[in-house]
Formats: C-alpha cells, structure tokens, sequence
C-alpha cells in the first residue's frame, strides 16, 4: 500500500481536474434531467406500451399521462435534485406534474420510496396514493405501500392531507391512508429494511454517492469552479451511466448515510483503491449536523469502486456533464492512494462490494 501526503493527495486531485478537458457528448444523454428522467432500470419496465432498456437511462423521461409499470423488474427516476424515486417490483406510479417547485407522483400499484437527500423550502413534493396526497417537507426516506394504503416514514417528515385535515407523520412512524385515522403509529424498521425494495434503494444510493465522489473533483480547477460546472443538480457520471447529484455547497447524507459533496468539499470524501479498500469516511467533524445539512445518525462502510478512485478518470472521452463542460481527458490519475495519517483509527466497520471500512491507522 502506497503512502502520500494530504498535500499530494490534494495536489493529485487538482493536477487530475486541471487536465480534464471537455469531453465529446458520445457518451450524454441528450437533454437535460428534469424531474422523471429514468436514471436506472432492471427486469421487465415500460413506459405505457414501450418498454424501456439500459439504453434508456438518461433519455426517457416519465411525462404526464402513460404511467410506467414494472414487472419482476424496478426503476429508478430523478425527481428534483437530491431526490430519488424508486418504484418496487409489480408496480406502477404515474406523473401527475413535473415542475420543479411542483412536483406530484401518483403511487398506482404496487410499492415505491422516495429518498430526499435535499429538499428547499420552494419545493413541493407530494406522492398520492389512493386518492390521498403526502407532502415531503423534510430530508429523509418515505415508502408508499397502495397494496395496504400505508405511508412509512423512515426519516424524515411529512404531512398527509385527507378528508380535510392534515396529520404529521414523522421519522420512525406509519400511517394508514383511508381509514378515518387521526394519528400515525411507530412501526418496526428493522422488519422493514428487511424488504425487498428498502435494501435494492440502500443498495442504489450507495452507488450514487459512490459516483459523485468520482464525478465531483472534476469540478474543481485553477483554485476555482472548473468547466461544465453550473451548480447544484445533476450531473451524468458516463463510468457509472447515471446522474449523480452534486451539491452546490457543502456535504449531504443521504438516508442511508453515505455523503454527497460538493466539488469544493470533495476532498474531504472516502478515498478508492485499487489494491486495498480502505478509506476515511469520517475523518473530521462528522458525526452530527454539519452546516446544517442533513446527517443521520447512522455513518456508511466502505466502499469498494471497481476500477480504483482515478480522480476526473484519466484517459477518459466520455462524461460531458449537463449545460456542458468535462469529466475526463488528460491523463493523470489522482487514486490509488492510501493517505496513512488521516485514517480515522481503531474501527474496522461497513464494507460496500465487499470493501473494507476505516483502516484503523490512527491520526
């Protein structure tokens, strides 16, 4: 294992992003994401009578009017930036508006969540299930079951609006749609997150964080925002052939606990390998509310990224982000680094693809 210094390790980074050159859009998406873009799909899914592929990630976007239906297969679609939608197997959910200061998804059949890693004040988010419409206000992971009429709230919070009243249903809480109940109840997370569609959305979230913490240094050049950056929002990552989110500003966990940093803050994100996976997840002030962004209580393991942490991918032709700019070229990796002295010590947890957690090397 190779030892550097956090000067080299940022130097890298730096060198890595300097280098990056805009890139051919033969690996883009056309268009930009809006709320509905299909961001992944697996098994059988359409879009009224077309189905949908791998080619349509990034492209096909859920409008208006034909709803799309999953059959022993699951979909992922980009609502507004930081917020996920994940449709469970045997399901189908439509769009009711696709604007980003109103967005409403209606839950048809079946099951589907929602993880909101950021949401603004000027967002309204609703979900409607059996005719009763859910608010998200708050940062956190919410299911919608229209098999049982039931909302869970894992994280979070969010108001029910039905027969004229409205009932707040907070983190840890269910509530059952159409029955003339006045409160929500607690319910068993852990028989929950042993289900299907909340371990196929930790698994998919891990992935996103994963590919922002590879996408967002390619930001970051001459000590300032580099090409293609236009803020917070998406951005097509062509090596994991999705969009991430990338912050404006700042670090945000996902409910699962794995961190989305902005580019400037990059720096401070787990480090990929090659030979050792090993990384520093909290390295410093984590743990809590961190510029009042969203932080649960719960901190990921580790990762494992496949090709080894290689900075804004040297070499790479692909990965012009959204309103243009760079994600590869040049030719000069900033990964495989171990970073010795800024391990965080003494812990040995988590482990994604099978990779290690905290390498315990002490500070």
């Amino acid at each position: 294992m190779r030892h550097l210094t956090s000067s080299l390790i940022i130097g890298g980074f730096f060198l890595a992003a300097a280098f990056a050159m805009p890139a051919r859009g033969d690996t883009q998406p056309q268009g930009s994401a809006v709320p509905g873009t299909l961001n992944y799909v697996e098994g059988k899914v359409s879009v009224g009578s077309q189905p949908l592929d791998s080619k349509s990630i990034g492209s096909a976007t859920l409008k208006a009017g034909p709803s799309i239906t999953t059959e022993n297969g699951k979909a992922e679609l980009l609502l507004t930036p930081g917020v996920f939608l994940r449709v469970g197997s045997n399901s189908s959910v439509k769009m009711i508006s696709p604007g980003l200061t109103n967005t409403e998804i209606g839950v048809e059949q079946g099951e589907a969540s929602v993880e909101v890693t950021e949401i603004h004040k000027q967002n309204d988010i609703r979900i409607d299930t059996d005719g009763v419409t859910t608010q998200l206000v708050k940062n956190g992971f919410y299911d919608f079951d229209a098999a049982r009429n039931l909302l869970l709230v894992l994280d979070g919070e969010a108001i029910v609006e039905e027969n004229g009243r409205q009932v707040k249903v907070k983190g840890g809480h269910e509530f059952t749609l159409n029955q003339n109940i006045t409160k929500s109840q607690g319910f068993d997370k852990d028989t929950y997150k042993s289900g299907d569609l909340y371990r196929w959305s930790s698994l998919r979230s891990a992935y996103l964080a994963e590919a922002n913490v590879d996408a967002a240094p390619a930001y970051i050049a001459g000590g300032g925002y580099g090409l293609g950056w236009y803020g917070g929002g998406w951005y097509w990552n062509p090596w994991f052939s999705c969009y991430t989110f990338i912050p404006g500003d700042g670090i945000f966990y996902s409910p699962f606990g794995w961190g989305f940093y902005s580019p400037f803050f990059a720096f401070d994100a787990p480090f990929f390998f090659e030979e050792h996976h090993h990384h520093h997840f909290d390295p410093d002030r984590r743990g809590g509310d961190r510029d009042g962004h969203y932080a649960p209580d719960t901190r990921g393991g580790g990762y494992h990224a496949g090709h080894g942490y290689s900075g804004p991918h040297a070499g790479s032709a692909g990965g012009r982000v959204v309103g243009g700019g760079n994600h590869g070229g040049g030719g000069s990796h900033a990964g495989a680094v171990s970073g010795g002295g800024s391990h965080a010590g003494g812990m040995s947890g988590g482990g994604f693809h099978g990779g290690g957690g905290f390498a315990g090397h002490g500070r």
